[in-house]
């Protein structure tokens, strides 16, 4: 139960669901979590509004002024939004993208010069719908593809920090939890949705935060010292179709 023992872990999006379980699973396992999201609440150490680069500024000085130590980022801060081609509005693709995919590039700016002191590691939550197309999601598959590709990225410039920097993506499928029911709510037969949905993916349910949770503690900690450039899915075998 140690895994991250002593290790500080800044997280975006810890109010989601997403971010709280991997928040959890921190501290469970030893880590420091520190706990930011873009509004004020309980258990949330720090307000961060990941569009904006002084925010960022401000929460890595932040950090340095205190323990002066960044062991590891998780990017869990995202929305969801649907809508195809023809009737996705140019103000709704560029929020998804600002916090998607800027909200990762910029956090991932900014954490670099307090992680790459002893080195360390990036989590930054994807999407399967990064790794496959989706009609009716198309901002949202859009910054997440980035998001794999910013990973990439990151990932060989950390390689060749000396101690190294590691960064890799989580992809999750549909998970419980509000973005699902947000999704099936906005029909007449959210039942039906969530079984349709579910038949989507070969395990034949929803993933679990807590699952997703599991991968990014192994990706934080050093067991994972020979991974990085991934873009690992948590998807039940749906992109093994």
């Amino acid at each position: 139960m140690n895994r991250l023992a002593q290790k500080t872990i800044l997280l975006t999006g810890a109010a989601g669901t997403v971010g709280a379980a991997i928040a959890d699973a921190v501290e469970r396992e030893g880590g420091i979590a520190v706990r930011t999201d873009v509004t004020a609440s309980p258990g949330i150490a720090h307000v961060l509004d990941v569009t904006s680069p002084a925010d960022w500024q401000n929460m890595i000085a932040a950090i340095e002024a205190g323990s002066g130590r960044l062991d590891g980022l998780v990017n869990a801060a995202g929305i969801a939004a649907r809508g195809h081609i023809e009737d996705t509005d140019f103000a709704l693709w560029r929020q998804v993208m600002a916090v998607n995919l800027d909200g990762a590039f910029l956090g991932c700016r900014a954490a670099l010069p307090l992680l790459r002191r002893q080195g360390g590691a990036i989590v930054n939550i994807a999407s399967v719908y990064g790794l496959v197309g989706g009609a009716n999601v198309l901002a949202y598959s859009a910054s997440k593809g980035g998001v794999v590709q910013l990973t990439k990225s990151v990932a060989l410039h950390g390689a060749n920090l000396k101690p190294p920097v590691r960064c890799n993506a989580v992809c999750p499928a549909y998970l419980e939890g509000p973005m699902v029911d947000a999704v099936a709510d906005a029909t007449p037969y959210p039942d039906v949705v969530r079984r349709s949905l579910a038949a989507e993916i070969p395990l034949n349910r929803f993933g679990r935060a807590t699952e997703v949770a599991e991968l990014c503690v192994y990706l934080l900690s050093d067991e994972s010292a020979f991974v990085t450039g991934s873009a690992i899915p948590v998807d039940g075998g749906l992109t093994a179709r």
